[in-house]
């Protein structure tokens, strides 16, 4: 049986290297999704950080149990610094009014085959980046909403708005995209669908470009 990342954070502290390393790797791939549908270059340099900020502040989570909280908390300030230093000088971004469409330019490296999963990821870009990572946590990661308060540092009543609103908020965006009625069906009646069928995608895609 698998340690669990409260039996691996604890061997970690301890000295054991090669636990701080079996961390990293389950959760290399969810940190890289993360960025992947929001940065068009240097992805790999943000889940550098975001581990790197682990390493130094391993000892300060209290809770072991919530070491994937605490990870995904960390590459989402990693996120919000990211954009900052790109967006007018440092100027402060609101994250839940502003998309990344319009902050940064769009992934080159994503590339969807399918028209329903483009049709998702452009209108999830499109959407308030708050909005956008609660989404992706929420199909992608299969977070909770409890644990997407805990990431977002927000109360759990509002985190638990803030997706019904996220939810209403991508259908209305799908709505005003897609490009013929059938198109914007076949995405709305099998949404969850295609959401986790582009997660997988994208597992299979950064297992082959690891370094």
């Amino acid at each position: 049986m698998d340690a669990s990342d409260a039996e691996l954070l604890a061997r970690w502290r301890d000295g054991d290297r090669s636990a701080g390393a079996a961390l990293f790797e389950r959760y290399y791939d969810a940190i890289e999704r993360f960025f992947a549908n929001k940065v068009s270059v240097a992805v790999g340099d943000l889940v550098q950080d975001t581990f790197r900020a682990c390493l130094e502040g391993r000892d300060r989570l209290n809770d072991p149990q919530k070491f994937r909280s605490y990870l995904f908390s960390i590459a989402y300030n990693v996120l919000r610094v990211h954009i900052r230093k790109k967006h007018r000088n440092g100027a402060a971004v609101d994250m839940e009014e502003t998309s990344m469409e319009s902050l940064l330019p769009g992934p080159r490296s994503v590339l969807a085959r399918r028209e329903e999963e483009r049709l998702i990821l452009q209108a999830l870009r499109s959407i308030a980046v708050q909005y956008q990572v609660i989404l992706e946590l929420y199909y992608w990661e299969e977070v909770r909403v409890k644990e997407i308060a805990r990431i977002l540092d927000i109360p759990p009543g509002t985190a638990g708005r803030h997706l019904q609103r996220a939810r209403q908020t991508l259908e209305d965006k799908l709505r005003e995209l897609a490009e013929n009625p059938a198109l914007l069906s076949s995405t709305l009646a099998n949404l969850e669908d295609w959401a986790r069928s582009w997660q997988r995608k994208l597992g299979r895609d950064n297992n082959s470009e690891k370094f």
